[in-house]
């Protein structure tokens, strides 16, 4: 067998690239919301979509990249973030072309948030980390001095960028069009925590999986508003979030072990930074 030729996937490779994935990867998502996926316009010049294997012009395997920059305490930063790594049994062999590839170029923070155990150990390799896969869960509950707190919670689209701070609108911005998620500002005038999450299941019930937030300290602060408010408005009984977002877990509260390690490789920042927005976890609805 000749050994296949390694390329990078431009734009016009995608359809053909996202087919592939399809086929041998996953059929849960159709081509083109795969496609859209690697098409974010998330504040970089993308030097590709990740690298792919021809054999003979038939694609035979690919690892596919998303390029953000983010601002983290007020520097941008670049990352790739790495997701959708497929190759045919019979080029397994070849695979670590792939890997090598994509984290061989300069100048960026990597990550993987949704690796298989096989891909973790495989990134680990290549100086990859696992980060603190467990997740804290708290109860919401009625909070009676919610209403007379002061705090408000602001969900209206129109709304919510007049009051978030320059930094966390422009992260609204950038991800207001993806409808699985929800976006809200809870706070006081000139004290807005911006809060990201999707709707959930764990053991069956339905509770609020926190994606992101802006400030950890307010975020802890409001929470029982914010419990208040999930409860009441949204049917949700649960808030969870992974405690390696969290300076300390939240009373009454506990600790979830067992969850996928997510992995990432960068000499200057810490797991902490590495946030789930600006992922193939949004941008593929993971």
């Amino acid at each position: 067998m000749n050994q296949p030729t390694l390329e990078p996937i431009s734009d016009p490779d995608l359809t053909d690239f996202c087919q592939f994935l399809v086929e041998n990867l996953s059929q849960q998502r159709t081509a083109e919301e795969w496609a859209r996926a690697f098409l974010q316009d998330w504040g970089v010049e993308k030097p590709n979509n990740g690298f792919l294997l021809r054999d003979n012009g038939k694609i035979v395997g690919g690892i596919g990249a998303i390029y953000a920059e983010r601002l983290i305490r007020g520097k941008p930063e670049r990352f790739c973030n790495i997701t959708s790594w497929c190759v045919l049994d019979q080029y397994r062999t070849q695979s670590m072309r792939l890997a090598i590839a994509l984290t061989s170029q300069p100048g960026f923070h990597f990550t993987d948030l949704t690796p298989t155990e096989v891909v973790s150990k495989t990134l680990q390799f290549l100086k990859f980390r696992p980060m603190n896969e467990r997740q804290a869960v708290w109860p919401n509950f009625p909070w009676p001095f919610a209403s007379i707190s002061g705090v408000r919670i602001v969900t209206d689209s129109n709304t919510l960028g007049q009051v978030l701070s320059d930094e966390d609108n422009s992260v609204y911005q950038d991800h207001r069009h993806l409808n699985w998620l929800n976006h809200l500002a809870i706070g006081r005038p000139g004290d807005f925590c911006y809060v990201v999450y999707k709707k959930s299941r764990l053991r069956g019930l339905p509770g609020a999986r926190i994606l992101a937030f802006s400030d950890c300290e307010r975020f802890l602060d409001y929470r029982l508003s914010l419990g208040n408010h999930l409860l009441f408005r949204h049917g949700l009984l649960f808030t969870r979030t992974e405690s390696r977002l969290l300076h300390r877990i939240p009373r009454p509260g506990i600790e979830l072990k067992g969850f996928r390690n997510k992995v990432f490789r960068s000499d200057t920042l810490a797991e902490a930074d590495i946030s789930n927005l600006y992922t193939e976890i949004v941008a593929l609805n993971i």
